[in-house]
């Protein structure tokens, strides 16, 4: 059960790393409402603080469980969530930004994960928080609730926005894909 841990553990930095060193490639832009930097920071040393005391860490799932079944399988949704949040990102290419970021001669992409749902980074950020809470812990579940919150308030934002820049395809986009679950939301 730790390998399974140290996998997550592993993939998280990997990604994070990732994530960092492709930021560098993105179009310039402007992050709006500067003024949630802090809380979006706060959030984030708190959350770390937090898994740093092993608050966050075997309680609640794994411990009851007893077994393996319950960590591989948060093993696999945590793999495909990241993989999710890895083919958009490949796709949205130098359009990346931090949630709620006006890019620089936006683009309106549509393929790939984009053609079915509209934030897929979001949604593989949420699902490998899941994937890591049925593997570790229930307590990571308040991890992806709060990111959760967020990302749904940075999407409905980012909408706003992407109607005012593409207000010929963006409305018919909208209509044919989901905000973060296909078929659903």
């Amino acid at each position: 059960m730790k390998v399974i841990g140290w996998i997550i553990a592993g993939c998280w930095i990997v990604f994070w790393a990732y994530w960092l060193l492709s930021a560098f490639r993105a179009k310039s832009g402007r992050v709006q409402w500067r003024q949630w930097t802090g809380s979006r920071v706060g959030i984030l040393v708190v959350l770390v603080i937090l898994s740093r005391l092993n608050l966050l860490h075997h309680h609640g799932a794994v411990a009851a469980s007893g077994g393996l079944v319950l960590p591989v399988i948060g093993l696999v949704v945590f793999l495909a969530g990241l993989g999710l949040a890895v083919w958009a990102r490949i796709f949205i290419g130098r359009n990346w930004g931090m949630p709620m970021t006006e890019k620089t001669d936006p683009e309106l992409v549509t393929t790939g994960p984009y053609s079915r749902i509209r934030h897929p980074i979001y949604t593989g950020i949420i699902v490998g928080m899941a994937g890591t809470a049925l593997a570790l812990s229930v307590w990571y579940l308040i991890v992806a609730a709060v990111l959760g919150g967020y990302f749904v308030y940075s999407a409905l934002n980012e909408e706003k926005y992407m109607a005012s820049q593409f207000p010929d395809s963006y409305p018919g986009y909208k209509r044919s894909t989901r905000m973060l679950i296909p078929y659903v939301l």
